[in-house]
């Protein structure tokens, strides 16, 4: 295998000094337009790699930025990586990416792996247990979150609109005539579970049903859970007439489920998801649920942070939330035409009190692929 070259080797090939050789690769000024040449020329010869290390110690850059989600599989979280690597790229950035699958210990372990090699991280923390372990994080570079359980002094975060995408698809299957409605909760303690029960409920609420203990089924968000949660549902009595999961993964278990013991969807339940997933439209039948762009969300998170990065004495911290719309598929049983249906998420609750706010969102209309 041919030696790896340095940047001494660099030097003596372009008849220059290592400073020299430095300055060219820091896109320093103070080099002439003849040694620069030089320079790229004896490193193209010698397919020199410029060390990102040593070069961070001089710029104080490294032009990478980390990412550190939940988990790294699942449709969900590749479209949140999809955004955040293309808008990188247009801001000159690489992307680091780990998984912290829900381990606190999990985001200090990896944090530390990463500094040093980026200038900023991207960090999803919906739980509380993951909140002081983002504290110390933010104390090192700087950091924008995701769908964080509480925000953190100092730090940008983008939200989606769980509580509102909530609200309007149970208000939607009220407004349908059913009643002993369930739900699939996520994991315990997760931010986004708890703000879709909360709108879960608080649609019970608004249209004076009383939400029975037995209708609440924990999930963690994955299709096994909903898988599961059949059995749990199909025992109760009264047996509910629809079914808000907490996720489309939960929903996907949850419907192989009810084909498997002969429950026709939405005849003898309707069924309806969050997230909207690639996969949810192809379904039989197609998946009602919320949409949430995951990949703009992963744009505006990098937006956040190359602000905070390039602006540190700004002071500008942004709190965002990012709208969801409610797509009207097969699976709830609604009378509207057999076609694939967007929806403004408040046209469900704009006789609510609303606390937490759901911003208008424009009605539009596309075929069912």
């Amino acid at each position: 295998m041919r030696p790896v070259a340095t940047i001494r080797d660099v030097a003596r090939a372009a008849g220059v000094s290592i400073a020299t050789v430095s300055r060219v690769f820091n896109g320093s000024t103070r080099v002439s337009e003849v040694a620069e040449g030089r320079v790229w020329q004896a490193a193209r010869e010698l397919d020199y790699w410029p060390h990102g290390g040593a070069r961070s110690l001089t710029t104080s850059r490294t032009d990478a930025l980390g990412v550190l989600l939940p988990d790294i599989y699942g449709e969900f979280f590749s479209e949140i990586i999809r955004g955040i690597d293309q808008a990188a790229r247009r801001d000159g950035y690489h992307i680091l990416i780990s998984g912290s699958h829900g381990d606190s210990d999990d985001v200090i372990t990896a944090s530390r792996s990463m500094r040093g090699r980026i200038d900023g991280m991207i960090l999803m923390s919906s739980d509380e247990a993951s909140a002081e372990s983002a504290l110390q994080v933010s104390r090192q570079f700087p950091l924008v979150l995701l769908n964080p359980r509480s925000p953190i002094e100092g730090c940008s975060s983008i939200s989606v609109a769980n509580y509102e995408g909530a609200y309007g698809i149970v208000s939607h299957l009220i407004r349908l005539g059913h009643r002993e409605i369930a739900i699939l909760t996520g994991p315990e303690g997760n931010g986004d579970s708890d703000k879709r029960l909360r709108g879960y409920l608080r649609a019970l609420a608004d249209a004076g049903i009383e939400p029975l203990p037995g209708l609440r089924v924990p999930g963690d968000f994955g299709e096994s859970s909903g898988y599961r949660a059949a059995s749990v549902l199909l025992r109760h009595d009264p047996r509910p007439t629809a079914v808000f999961a907490a996720n489309d993964s939960m929903a996907i278990g949850l419907l192989s489920a009810l084909g498997n013991a002969g429950v026709e969807v939405p005849r003898d339940i309707a069924v309806t998801g969050f997230d909207d997933i690639a996969i949810a439209r192809y379904l039989r039948p197609p998946l009602t649920t919320a949409h949430v762009d995951a990949f703009e969300l992963g744009e505006r998170a990098v937006r956040l942070l190359v602000t905070s990065i390039r602006m540190p004495d700004s002071g500008i911290v942004s709190h965002e939330t990012l709208p969801v719309t409610f797509v009207v598929r097969q699976s709830c049983g609604s009378p509207l035409p057999p076609k694939e249906t967007i929806l403004p998420i408040d046209s469900a609750d704009r006789n609510s009190t609303r606390p937490e706010g759901a911003a208008a969102i424009p009605t539009r209309r596309k075929r069912q692929p």
